[in-house]
Order: structure tokens, then sequence, then C-alpha cells
């Protein structure tokens, strides 16, 4: 390893053949953790996709939360990729925030990088790029989600998901709808490695990469037309999300209402008996 020259003063970084990784000076401890683990992940992600890592990325480790927010254009997220630039920034002060690892924030970033290298077309659709990222790692995402996993299923139910036309080149900007592009991303393709393999998944990706566009990828991978993906996909996923599962979800919203609405009636019955008895009362004294 050798020491680099960075752009920012207050960077450090050293590097190998195969990775470069750049940190704020407090942090060297965690770029030693990063050049010791990236071959590994690396290799699980060659063996899962097939495709080769031919390019050497530049991780920056942020120490700072403030700077990387600026950086990321929001505070859900945890670290970014730049694909043109093979780069991979990481808020290293969300790491070992569950369920945040050093190990699962680069697998997934990398994994990025990786389709983006081997898919050289800019109507890549996004939720397909974000899905495979979150399957790669067990459907963990680069979002703050504050455990909103329940708003997938409150839209399928309510039947305003979001279309996946569009989110095929951007994610809303709003936390909400941002946090149900995710969720969407991730629910549509372990839908597909479910119902039609990996092998199936792979396949996309593959025409993807000779060229085809998403249309033609799902039509030759999956005989059937994108559209058609979609509705059965929203119909199993109507099916596994039921009300009593919404009811599960919001356990507590639905404990907390009905012991607000059993004190209203207590406090009305106590009202009408404290009216009935003074009423008596005042009978008495006539």
């Amino acid at each position: 390893m050798s020491e680099l020259t960075c752009e920012a003063s207050y960077r450090h970084g050293i590097e190998n053949k195969d990775v470069v990784v750049l940190f704020d000076a407090p942090l060297e401890p965690a770029a030693k953790e990063v050049m010791a683990i990236y071959p590994a992940i690396r290799t699980e992600l060659e063996t899962l996709l097939g495709w080769q890592c031919r390019f050497r990325p530049v991780i920056v480790l942020i120490k700072d939360e403030d700077i990387f927010q600026k950086m990321a254009g929001h505070d859900l997220f945890v670290a970014f990729a730049v694909s043109q630039k093979k780069h991979i920034v990481i808020d290293y002060s969300k790491m070992g925030r569950d369920p945040f690892t050093l190990e699962i924030t680069l697998k997934h970033e990398l994994c990025h990088l990786l389709i983006h290298y081997h898919i050289q077309k800019t109507d890549l659709p996004r939720w397909l790029d974000e899905g495979v990222a979150q399957w790669v790692c067990g459907g963990i995402s680069e979002l703050l989600t504050a455990k909103k996993e329940s708003l997938l299923d409150e839209a399928v139910l309510a039947g305003n998901y979001i279309p996946f036309r569009s989110l095929s080149y951007r994610f809303p900007r709003e936390k909400t709808g941002l946090i149900l592009a995710y969720n969407q991303s991730r629910s549509m393709v372990i839908y597909i490695t479910e119902t039609f393999g990996e092998s199936s998944l792979l396949k996309i990706l593959a025409c993807l990469k000779a060229g085809d566009d998403a249309d033609t990828a799902v039509q030759k991978s999956l005989f059937m037309s994108f559209q058609e993906l979609e509705a059965k996909w929203y119909e199993s996923a109507k099916k596994r999300t039921s009300w009593f599962v919404y009811a599960a979800i919001h356990l507590y919203d639905i404990l907390f209402f009905l012991a607000a609405l059993t004190a209203v009636f207590a406090f009305i019955k106590l009202a009408v008996r404290k009216k009935n008895y003074k009423d008596e009362e005042d009978e008495d004294d006539f």
C-alpha cells in the first residue's frame, strides 16, 4: 500500500492494485478494514452476477455527517455510488447502526458500479438497479428507512403504489415516495427470483448488457411483457398483504386508538351517571 495525494487536504489515502480508499484522518482503521474485506466482497459479487470487476473503485469514507449529506443531497442516504467515476462515498458515522455495516454497505454500492460497468445504457431501469443491489445484500438498502417497511403494504392495499414506468429513470425526492420506491424495487426483484428463478433475473441483466431495452429484456427472459409482469407482481403483493397483516403492522396504533375510544366512552358514561345522580337529588329536594 502507498500514501495517495488527495484533492481535499483533510483526507488521506491508501491503495493497492484492486482498490483505492480515501478517508478522513481519524478513519484510518476503517480504511484498512475496507482494504481487507474488499477482495471477498468483489469475488462474491462476481460469482453471483457472473460478471468480472475489471475496474479499480475509489472508496471515500466521510466522518462528518453534515458534509456527507451535502454531497448526497438527502438525509436518508448512508452511502451512494458515482458510476461514471467508479466512486463509492460512505457516511462512516452511520456504520454500525443496525442494519448497516461497512461490509454490507460496500457490497451494495459496489453492486451498483458493477452493474453500470457492464450495462452501458442510460435507460437501465432505476428500479432494477436498486432492486438488484438490495437483493445481493439480503434486502438491505442504502436508506435510513426509520422502519417504514409498511409503506409498501399500505400502498398495495390502497392500490396507489408507484407505477414502475415512473421509477425507470428517477425516484421521488420526498421522503415517503423515496422509501416506497426502494421498497417496490426490492419487492419486484425478489418476486422475479422467487417466481421465475435467479437465472431469469440474471438473463434480464444479460439482455440489457447485450443492448436490449428493458421491455425486450423482460420479454426474452420471462416470456411476457413488462405490463404483464407488473400486473402479476401486484396480484402477488396483494395476496401477501392482507388486512390482517396491516392490522398486525399497526397493532400499537390500533390498541392506542381503542384505549382512547374506551376512555372517551368511560368519560361519557361517568358524565351521564353524574347527571342522573344530580337529577335524583333535585327530585328528592323538591
